[in-house]
């Protein structure tokens, strides 16, 4: 079956000048030419699905067929042979070893770390003063991970390069992904930060590594938990270059959704008063003025309703995949070693799943609405066996985050903001300049959902 070309092709470059400008505009203009369109990133040409039903027998029915393609393997410098890149059985080993670490009892102790770095941060505040909330965001995320991950003063150390150095590498970086090969080589802006920001990352990361050879003691923290990992086939445990990938794969994918995500769901809730009043409603009846636990996220539904939508909204840009084998996708077949582009964003944004798309919409989330919903319809973390591990750590501090601010605070737009998007692997918020307005919780029997 033939395969429609996007338009704006270029020689040599492709569609690469259409994809790193227009972003989200490009990408979601595709579903207008069918379900799978041919884009070329450089001279390489990738099959682009645009349907829910194509995504999901790429990324779950058929998942086993294919690997990470070639945008991924651009970033390996970065992440080495982590979760995110390994395949095969090497893959499904580290997976093994990974996964105990969030296991639900993990991000029950973890909630309490999520807890008490959101309450520093809303302790801080001052009734009135202009905060930056995506840095403030950012910053959670990076505490957060940072703080998870190491335990130890030298890991300190570790939280205050993240601070500095994740977000040149996770924004850089798809630029590297996207652009023809030549391009990484070339003594550009981008790349000089890119590598620069690796290099420390790479420093920090192997020293937290070696202090913890040295000292062999269990901290409690995620580092320990991946040290002290063995095969359950083998009885072999993790190379510090395998911890390291490791690592360095949970602080890339762990801080850019949940930092992305917070900042837009502020932004969010001041445009839309009902969905705020009944956000703190919720917060005000579950919490009755106490600080928020991990036994209290399965109760705070709408909460998790407005996650979701938050995710819906602005999810991950990209994924990437390489065929392993020839995969028929409804009478197109994918020749062996074909490239394949998904867009959580098109396909979150697909008018015939999510009427009104640009609406903000948390009761799109309810059993029955969310049920109704195709396969591969919503894609925040991927999935099948590629899911992302910690998505229920995401979403849990997420809501954890949400609900300490909005215990104690109202963000308002400060006078004159236009916040904006800017699309690198996701869709950042920029220029979000808010006030934060102190309210009193109501006790709990005194309120009324709002309608």
């Amino acid at each position: 079956m033939s395969v429609p070309i996007a338009p704006g092709r270029l020689p040599l470059l492709g569609h690469t000048v259409s994809l790193l400008r227009r972003r989200a505009e490009f990408t979601s203009s595709l579903r207008e030419r069918g379900e799978i369109v041919k884009v070329h990133l450089g001279p390489v040409p990738t099959y682009f699905v645009t349907s829910p039903r194509f995504t999901h027998q790429v990324l779950v029915t058929d998942g086993a067929r294919f690997r990470k393609g070639i945008m991924f393997e651009r970033f390996r410098p970065f992440l080495g042979n982590g979760l995110v890149l390994s395949e095969g059985a090497y893959h499904r080993r580290q997976r093994r070893m990974v996964q105990p670490a969030f296991h639900r009892d993990r991000i029950t102790r973890y909630a309490e770390t999520m807890v008490r770095a959101a309450t520093d941060l809303v302790t801080s505040w001052r009734p009135g003063e202009v905060r930056v909330v995506e840095h403030d965001m950012q910053a959670l995320a990076v505490t957060i991970v940072g703080e998870v991950l190491f335990s130890t003063e030298l890991g300190q150390r570790a939280i205050a390069e993240l601070r500095r150095s994740v977000f040149d590498i996770t924004n850089n970086g798809m630029v590297r992904g996207l652009s023809p090969g030549f391009v990484s080589r070339l003594p550009l802006p981008v790349n000089r930060r890119f590598d620069r920001a690796t290099e420390r990352m790479r420093a920090i990361v192997l020293e937290v590594v070696a202090g913890w050879r040295a000292d062999r003691v269990d901290r409690g923290d995620l580092l320990s938990t991946l040290l002290l990992a063995q095969d359950e086939e083998t009885g072999e445990g993790m190379t510090d270059e395998q911890v390291y990938d490791e690592v360095v794969t949970m602080l890339a994918a762990g801080i850019e959704t949940s930092a992305v995500a917070l900042g837009w769901v502020f932004h969010e809730l001041a445009r839309n008063p009902d969905v705020e009043r009944r956000v703190h409603s919720e917060v005000d009846e579950v919490l009755s003025g106490r600080p928020v636990t991990a036994a209290d996220v399965p109760k705070l539904g709408y909460l998790r309703q407005v996650v979701n939508e938050v995710l819906r909204k602005y999810p991950i840009w990209l994924l990437m995949r390489r065929a392993l084998e020839p995969v028929d996708l409804a009478g197109t077949v994918l020749p062996t070693g074909a490239e394949v582009i998904i867009s959580p964003h098109a396909v979150h944004h697909d008018p015939a799943n999510y009427p009104d798309p640009e609406r903000f919409d948390p009761d799109r989330w309810t059993s029955d609405r969310a049920a109704a919903l195709p396969k591969g319809a919503f894609v925040p973390f991927g999935g099948g066996i590629r899911q992302c591990l910690g998505n229920v750590f995401a979403q849990t501090e997420i809501v954890i985050a949400l609900a300490t601010v909005a215990a104690r605070w109202r963000l308002v737009p400060a006078p004159g903001s236009r916040p904006r998007q800017k699309f690198t692997s996701a869709a950042y918020p920029v220029d979000l300049l808010m006030t934060p307005v102190p309210r009193e919780p109501r006790p709990a029997g005194t309120i009324r959902e709002a309608p």
